[in-house]
């Protein structure tokens, strides 16, 4: 994947997370989000003590169109889900919903005029997303505008898209043979 061999995601030694890596324009990482990936409970999340938030994992591409993520996961899952040109558009995780990391990425890539706000689908993110089209508007971007996921976020989409149907039992259908 083109994200691991540009050093941008990787595994940790010690706990096995995965590790969401920001760099600058320079090519300097500058923030680093770590997520479990123990299977069974919440998975540990959080970000790297010292870190600078206005460089959380993005990616800059050449089109006019950002799309906004409240974590890691979620961006890597939007594009798993519409891989078609994803390399040209820009995608920005906030790593929670303080929009540091968009307003640094806006300012880094001056083509971006459009911004997809993928925000989760619960009640954080749509608070986020309404305070952050505020803030957007304040500074003259226009063409703002949401794209919601059918679960809470963009990950349980992807995993809704590779479960197995449930068996009929499951369904609360029970299949007679009188």
């Amino acid at each position: 994947m083109i994200f691991v061999k540009a050093k941008m995601l990787y595994e940790d030694a010690a706990y096995h997370n995965a590790v969401f890596v920001g760099y600058d324009l320079d090519g300097v990482p500058r923030h680093a989000h770590k997520r479990g990936t123990y299977t069974k409970g919440e998975p540990f999340k959080g970000n790297v003590d010292g870190c600078d938030p206005r460089y959380s994992f993005h990616w800059i591409g050449k089109s006019d169109t950002v799309y906004v993520f409240e974590a890691p996961i979620d961006l890597l899952s939007f594009i798993s889900l519409y891989q078609k040109d994803w390399r040209m558009h820009s995608y920005v995780a906030l790593c929670g919903v303080a929009e540091y990391a968009l307003l640094q990425l806006l300012s880094d890539a001056s083509q971006v005029k459009r911004i997809a706000l993928c925000l989760d689908n619960d009640k954080a993110g749509i608070q986020a997303r309404e305070r952050i089209k505020q803030s957007l508007a304040e500074r003259g971007y226009q063409d703002v505008f949401p794209l919601f996921s059918q679960q809470k976020d963009w990950n349980e989409d992807l995993q809704a898209l590779t479960k197995p149907p449930p068996k009929q039992e499951e369904q609360g259908f029970a299949m007679r043979m009188d």
